[in-house]
């Protein structure tokens, strides 16, 4: 069996790293800061030219149609790089359920303007409050057009976007994705802060006008709520490769006692451990996204196991990298501190490392009455 990337996966792996690369590190993070923005639109731009935002988008729209695991390396070189691209919002929050779900209509409408670098779109998936991120309590009332009532929190790139993309359930609980245009009648935005500083904001629709992506009930904010866990994994092996590189690299040239901190035993088995858990990061997520871009079946369990790495992994490596740093894993004139932050929003959004630990546990639970019900009758 062959476990190679596709030449396909490789050669966007590479373009992505060098263009991202020339758009990350401390001089363009002050520069991004000193114009008062986050979003780097020239390095979103250059990744539209290249044809990355639409690798995986519709030949009929101007892409190249290839599948979740090509972009799952895009997504990596966006955490390993740090640059600040909406790619994950954009392409597998925004683009990416209308691709596989929408209209005709809807695809020409929306895609090629992300495909040229033209649009950001989004989605909103959180609710304050809830638990349950698969049983909106937004509301979806059919009455001559869809219209939307409810509030949801921390939308990604929600005051810059062009579309969102908005979880919501009718009265008779099937739930959906629909469009909203972000300044429609009935929308109200209000800014919020997140710990990476990536731009987030509340979104709050009192019979907001709306258009309904694919069918309600039909299993599509399922599937986008999969693919939005396994991107986030994506990212999350991207942002812990590069804390532990910066870490081996610190620990190998900062000398104690005559020596590298990296030659104390110590430091080599938490350099050591923290091999061990990027490699189960990136591994588990890779699992994820080729399984979703194949359709299996399992695909749920393999997205939650990839998550829960993100999220416990992804924490272990992050202390560790700040711990054997000392005095400088806190300085914000050194670049380890974005990766912490970028790595906890990871790590809290859609779903934490005890979330995921429930998910598994109902699909285990699940299996075990179904084969039991089976044995029942056989």
């Amino acid at each position: 069996m062959d476990f190679d990337l596709t030449s396909e996966a490789v050669a966007l792996r590479d373009l992505s790293a060098e263009i991202l690369g020339d758009h990350s590190g401390a001089a363009r993070w002050s520069s991004l800061s000193d114009q008062g923005v986050w979003f780097d639109a020239d390095a979103y731009r250059k990744l539209a030219r290249a044809g990355i935002l639409g690798a995986t988008l519709p030949d009929s729209v101007g892409g190249a149609g290839l599948d979740f695991l090509e972009l799952h390396q895009v997504l990596e070189q966006v955490g390993t790089t740090n640059a600040q691209v909406p790619v994950w919002e954009s392409l597998v929050l925004g683009a990416g359920p209308i691709a596989r779900h929408g209209s005709p209509d809807q695809q020409q409408r929306h895609l090629p303007r992300v495909v040229e670098g033209d649009a950001v779109l989004t989605g909103a998936l959180i609710e304050p409050g809830a638990h349950d991120r698969l049983s909106p309590q937004t509301l979806a009332t059919l009455a001559g057009g869809w219209t939307l009532t409810g509030v949801k929190t921390q939308v990604p790139m929600g005051l810059q976007a062009d579309v969102v993309l908005v979880s919501a359930a009718d009265a008779r609980g099937r739930t959906g994705l629909f469009l909203v245009e972000p300044q429609a009648a009935g929308v109200t935005w209000q800014e919020q802060h997140s710990v990476s500083e990536r731009p987030v904001a509340q979104l709050e629709l009192v019979d907001a006008p709306a258009e309904l992506v694919g069918q309600l009930g039909h299993g599509v904010l399922e599937d986008t709520m999969l693919r939005a866990e396994a991107g986030l994994a994506a990212l999350q092996a991207g942002v812990c490769a590069k804390a532990l590189r910066m870490t081996a690299d610190y620990t190998s040239g900062r000398e104690q006692f005559g020596q590298p901190l990296a030659t104390f035993q110590a430091v080599r088995q938490r350099l050591a451990d923290g091999y061990i858990d990027v490699e189960a990061v990136r591994l588990t997520s890779l699992q994820a996204a080729w399984m979703l871009a194949n359709g299996d079946p399992a695909a749920a369990r393999a997205v939650a196991i990839a998550k829960y790495w993100a999220c416990e992994a992804g924490h272990r490596v992050l202390h560790s990298a700040h711990h054997l740093h000392g005095g400088m894993g806190i300085d914000l004139d050194y670049d380890l501190h974005r990766y912490y932050r970028f790595g906890k929003y990871i790590e809290m959004t859609l779903g934490t490392a005890r979330d995921q630990l429930r998910a598994l546990g109902r699909s285990l639970a699940g299996a075990v009455a179904a084969d039991r019900e089976a044995a029942d009758h056989g």
